[in-house]
């Protein structure tokens, strides 16, 4: 049994990755059972950021870590929020955040948009593992599944926004569905 630290505070997250480590033979840790750390993001991109909140968290604990970033780019907006997307319009709840992107959209013909997840694994060595899932902005907000920005992102693959779709659905095409697909292929070849 390994000992792996996700690093994070969210809890769904963390279950998310227990159900998918520990029948790998992971014993999985997360930061709220042994202290909460707040990491500075300063990169300029998801993997980057990424890498900064696991390299931080390795260098305190020496276990195996596993970070990541993710967001929503629009490309009429140059890839706004992006980077941003957790801090985008701080203080306010993403039933706002998303009024107000699609008021900032509303004459916008470029609709074109996309989630990004940069998962970062440091165990003897650094690995970014990406995602992304092609989309559009929608007109309006639609779905009550899912969370953050999924009301406003329009699927290429169903033509619904992400809150419309099932949990299966959106793992089967999300990008931190892809990017986790692809951290999995490493940790099985690995053991």
């Amino acid at each position: 049994m390994k000992d792996v630290m996700i690093a994070t505070g969210n809890s769904n997250k963390v279950k998310e990755y227990r159900e998918i480590l520990e029948p790998l033979g992971y014993i999985v840790h997360d930061l709220k059972e042994i202290e909460h750390l707040e990491v500075e993001e300063t990169g300029s991109t998801f993997a980057e950021n990424a890498l900064i909140k696991a390299e931080n968290i390795k260098d305190i604990y020496g276990m195996i870590v596993i970070a990541d970033d993710s967001g929503l780019e629009i490309e009429a907006l140059d890839n706004q929020p992006g980077i941003h997307s957790a801090r985008f319009l701080a203080g306010y709840d993403y039933d706002y955040k998303n009024k107000k992107i699609l008021e900032m959209m509303k004459d916008e013909t470029n609709r074109k948009a996309r989630f990004v997840c940069a998962i970062a694994l440091i165990d003897d060595k650094k690995h970014v593992f990406e995602g992304v899932m092609e989309g559009s902005i929608a007109y309006e907000m639609k779905g009550n599944n899912g969370f953050g920005y999924d009301p406003i992102f329009m699927t290429e693959e169903y033509g619904l926004t992400s809150a419309q779709l099932t949990s299966e659905q959106k793992n089967e095409i999300s990008h931190r569905g892809k990017a986790t697909r692809l951290l999995l292929e490493y940790l099985r070849r690995k053991k």
